[in-house]
């Protein structure tokens, strides 16, 4: 019997910044595909699949992208899928390309994330945009906001919890602190806490420095069957739980505001496919586009009772039981939403592998890496988790 094992024999970002030197989504998707593809030891000829991860048309100006990029990254002759989740839509593209090959539709697929969020639209366009990501006849056509909208969530998980402004403080800091080791980061900056508070009040209690940039950029992955890999690439290592869920577009709707509930039925999918329990995942890249969002999210992927003092006491930094947005995540590494999701997972399995940027790769990288992605307001979640295979 074929093992229809998901193994990633390849994986790569670009950098994630603000583009001003005349490139576009299709070179920054062609550099990110080069060198994943030379990781992987195929060649394009073997790509059966291929999944582009992009929130919006608006953003490249591009209908139809999987098309454009197929004929523009070399990959005629294979199928092409555009996948879209708002910002879950990298780790959604990640779970076609697994579903592709665990049907045995596949043995080799390709999956990129790419968006301009940052260069081809001014920043008051984009915040028009994402707020008809939402619901646009009730948030986005009466001019509700996305930060307005996570604020609001976040009120009530912090009034929950008991959460202060120095817990923003402490993710805030640790994620930039991350950034400030990860070459390819938008934001390597360090932000002390003087600098936090006193940035622009955006919506209550997120300021300006609790918020990720727009940024531009693009990620990739090769997934392949583990019996189908070249050799030299068999103990990669393999996505061994995927878990997606949705919840109320509208917050009134929810029994509680302030609970990611789609993301905790999404870890408990993914962690019943590995067979393992959320105590057991020593690695985390979560969706972090504000501080709180972080908070809320190890609650609700099951990683922490007290996320506001696991982060303070160094439970998740660097050298933590369980580091959390080595990358610096979007507030430090940035957010270009459809690279976003295909970016975590790439990174994870960088880390696992031993392949990540020498300043943040763990000396001894653990069993299990998570990737977790949201959109909306966590209506749309999907998580995956990843194991580091012994050779």
């Amino acid at each position: 019997m074929p093992d229809h094992s998901v193994t990633v024999i390849g994986a790569a970002l670009t950098p994630f910044n603000r583009r001003k030197d005349g490139t576009g989504f299709r070179d920054w998707a062609f550099d990110a595909v080069a060198r994943a593809l030379a990781m992987s030891d195929l060649d394009r000829s073997d790509i059966d699949e291929i999944f582009v991860a992009s929130e919006s048309d608006f953003f490249s100006l591009q209908l139809n992208p999987a098309s454009v990029l197929a004929t523009e990254l070399g990959f005629i002759g294979a199928a092409a899928t555009r996948v879209e989740a708002g910002g879950a839509s990298g780790q959604v593209a990640v779970h076609a390309g697994v579903r592709a090959i665990q049907s045995g539709d596949a043995k080799h697929v390709l999956v990129v994330g790419v968006d301009p969020s940052a260069s081809s639209l001014a920043g008051d366009a984009m915040r028009a945009l994402y707020g008809f990501s939402f619901d646009a006849w009730t948030d986005g056509m009466t001019g509700a906001t996305s930060t307005a909208l996570y604020a609001l969530s976040y009120q009530a998980f912090a009034a929950r919890f008991g959460l202060s402004d120095a817990d923003l403080t402490a993710v805030t800091q640790q994620n930039r602190a991350n950034a400030m080791r990860n070459p390819t980061a938008h934001l390597r900056r360090e932000d002390s806490a003087a600098e936090i508070a006193q940035s622009p009040l955006i919506a209550s209690p997120y300021r300006r420095l609790h918020c990720s940039p727009l940024s531009d950029g693009a990620a990739a992955v090769i997934l392949s069957r583990r019996d189908a890999a070249p050799s030299s690439r068999r103990h990669a290592p393999v996505i061994v739980g995927i878990g997606a869920s949705t919840d109320h577009m509208h917050l009134g709707a929810r029994s509680d505001p302030g609970a990611f509930a789609a993301k905790t039925r999404a870890m408990q999918r993914a962690c019943k496919h590995a067979d393992v329990t959320p105590a057991q995942i020593g690695l985390a890249e979560v969706y972090d586009a504000y501080a709180g969002a972080q908070l809320q999210a190890v609650a609700a992927l099951g990683l922490s009772d007290a996320p506001g003092r696991d982060h303070k006491d160094g439970t998740f930094g660097p050298t933590g039981r369980c580091p959390i947005n080595l990358s610096g995540g979007l507030m430090g590494q940035g957010a270009p939403v459809g690279a976003t999701g295909v970016g975590q997972a790439a990174t994870c399995a960088l880390i696992l592998e031993g392949r990540y940027h020498p300043a943040l790769q763990p000396k001894s990288p653990p069993a299990y890496a998570l990737a977790d992605t949201h959109g909306g307001i966590c209506t749309t979640a999907a998580v995956t988790i990843l194991h580091r295979k012994a050779a």
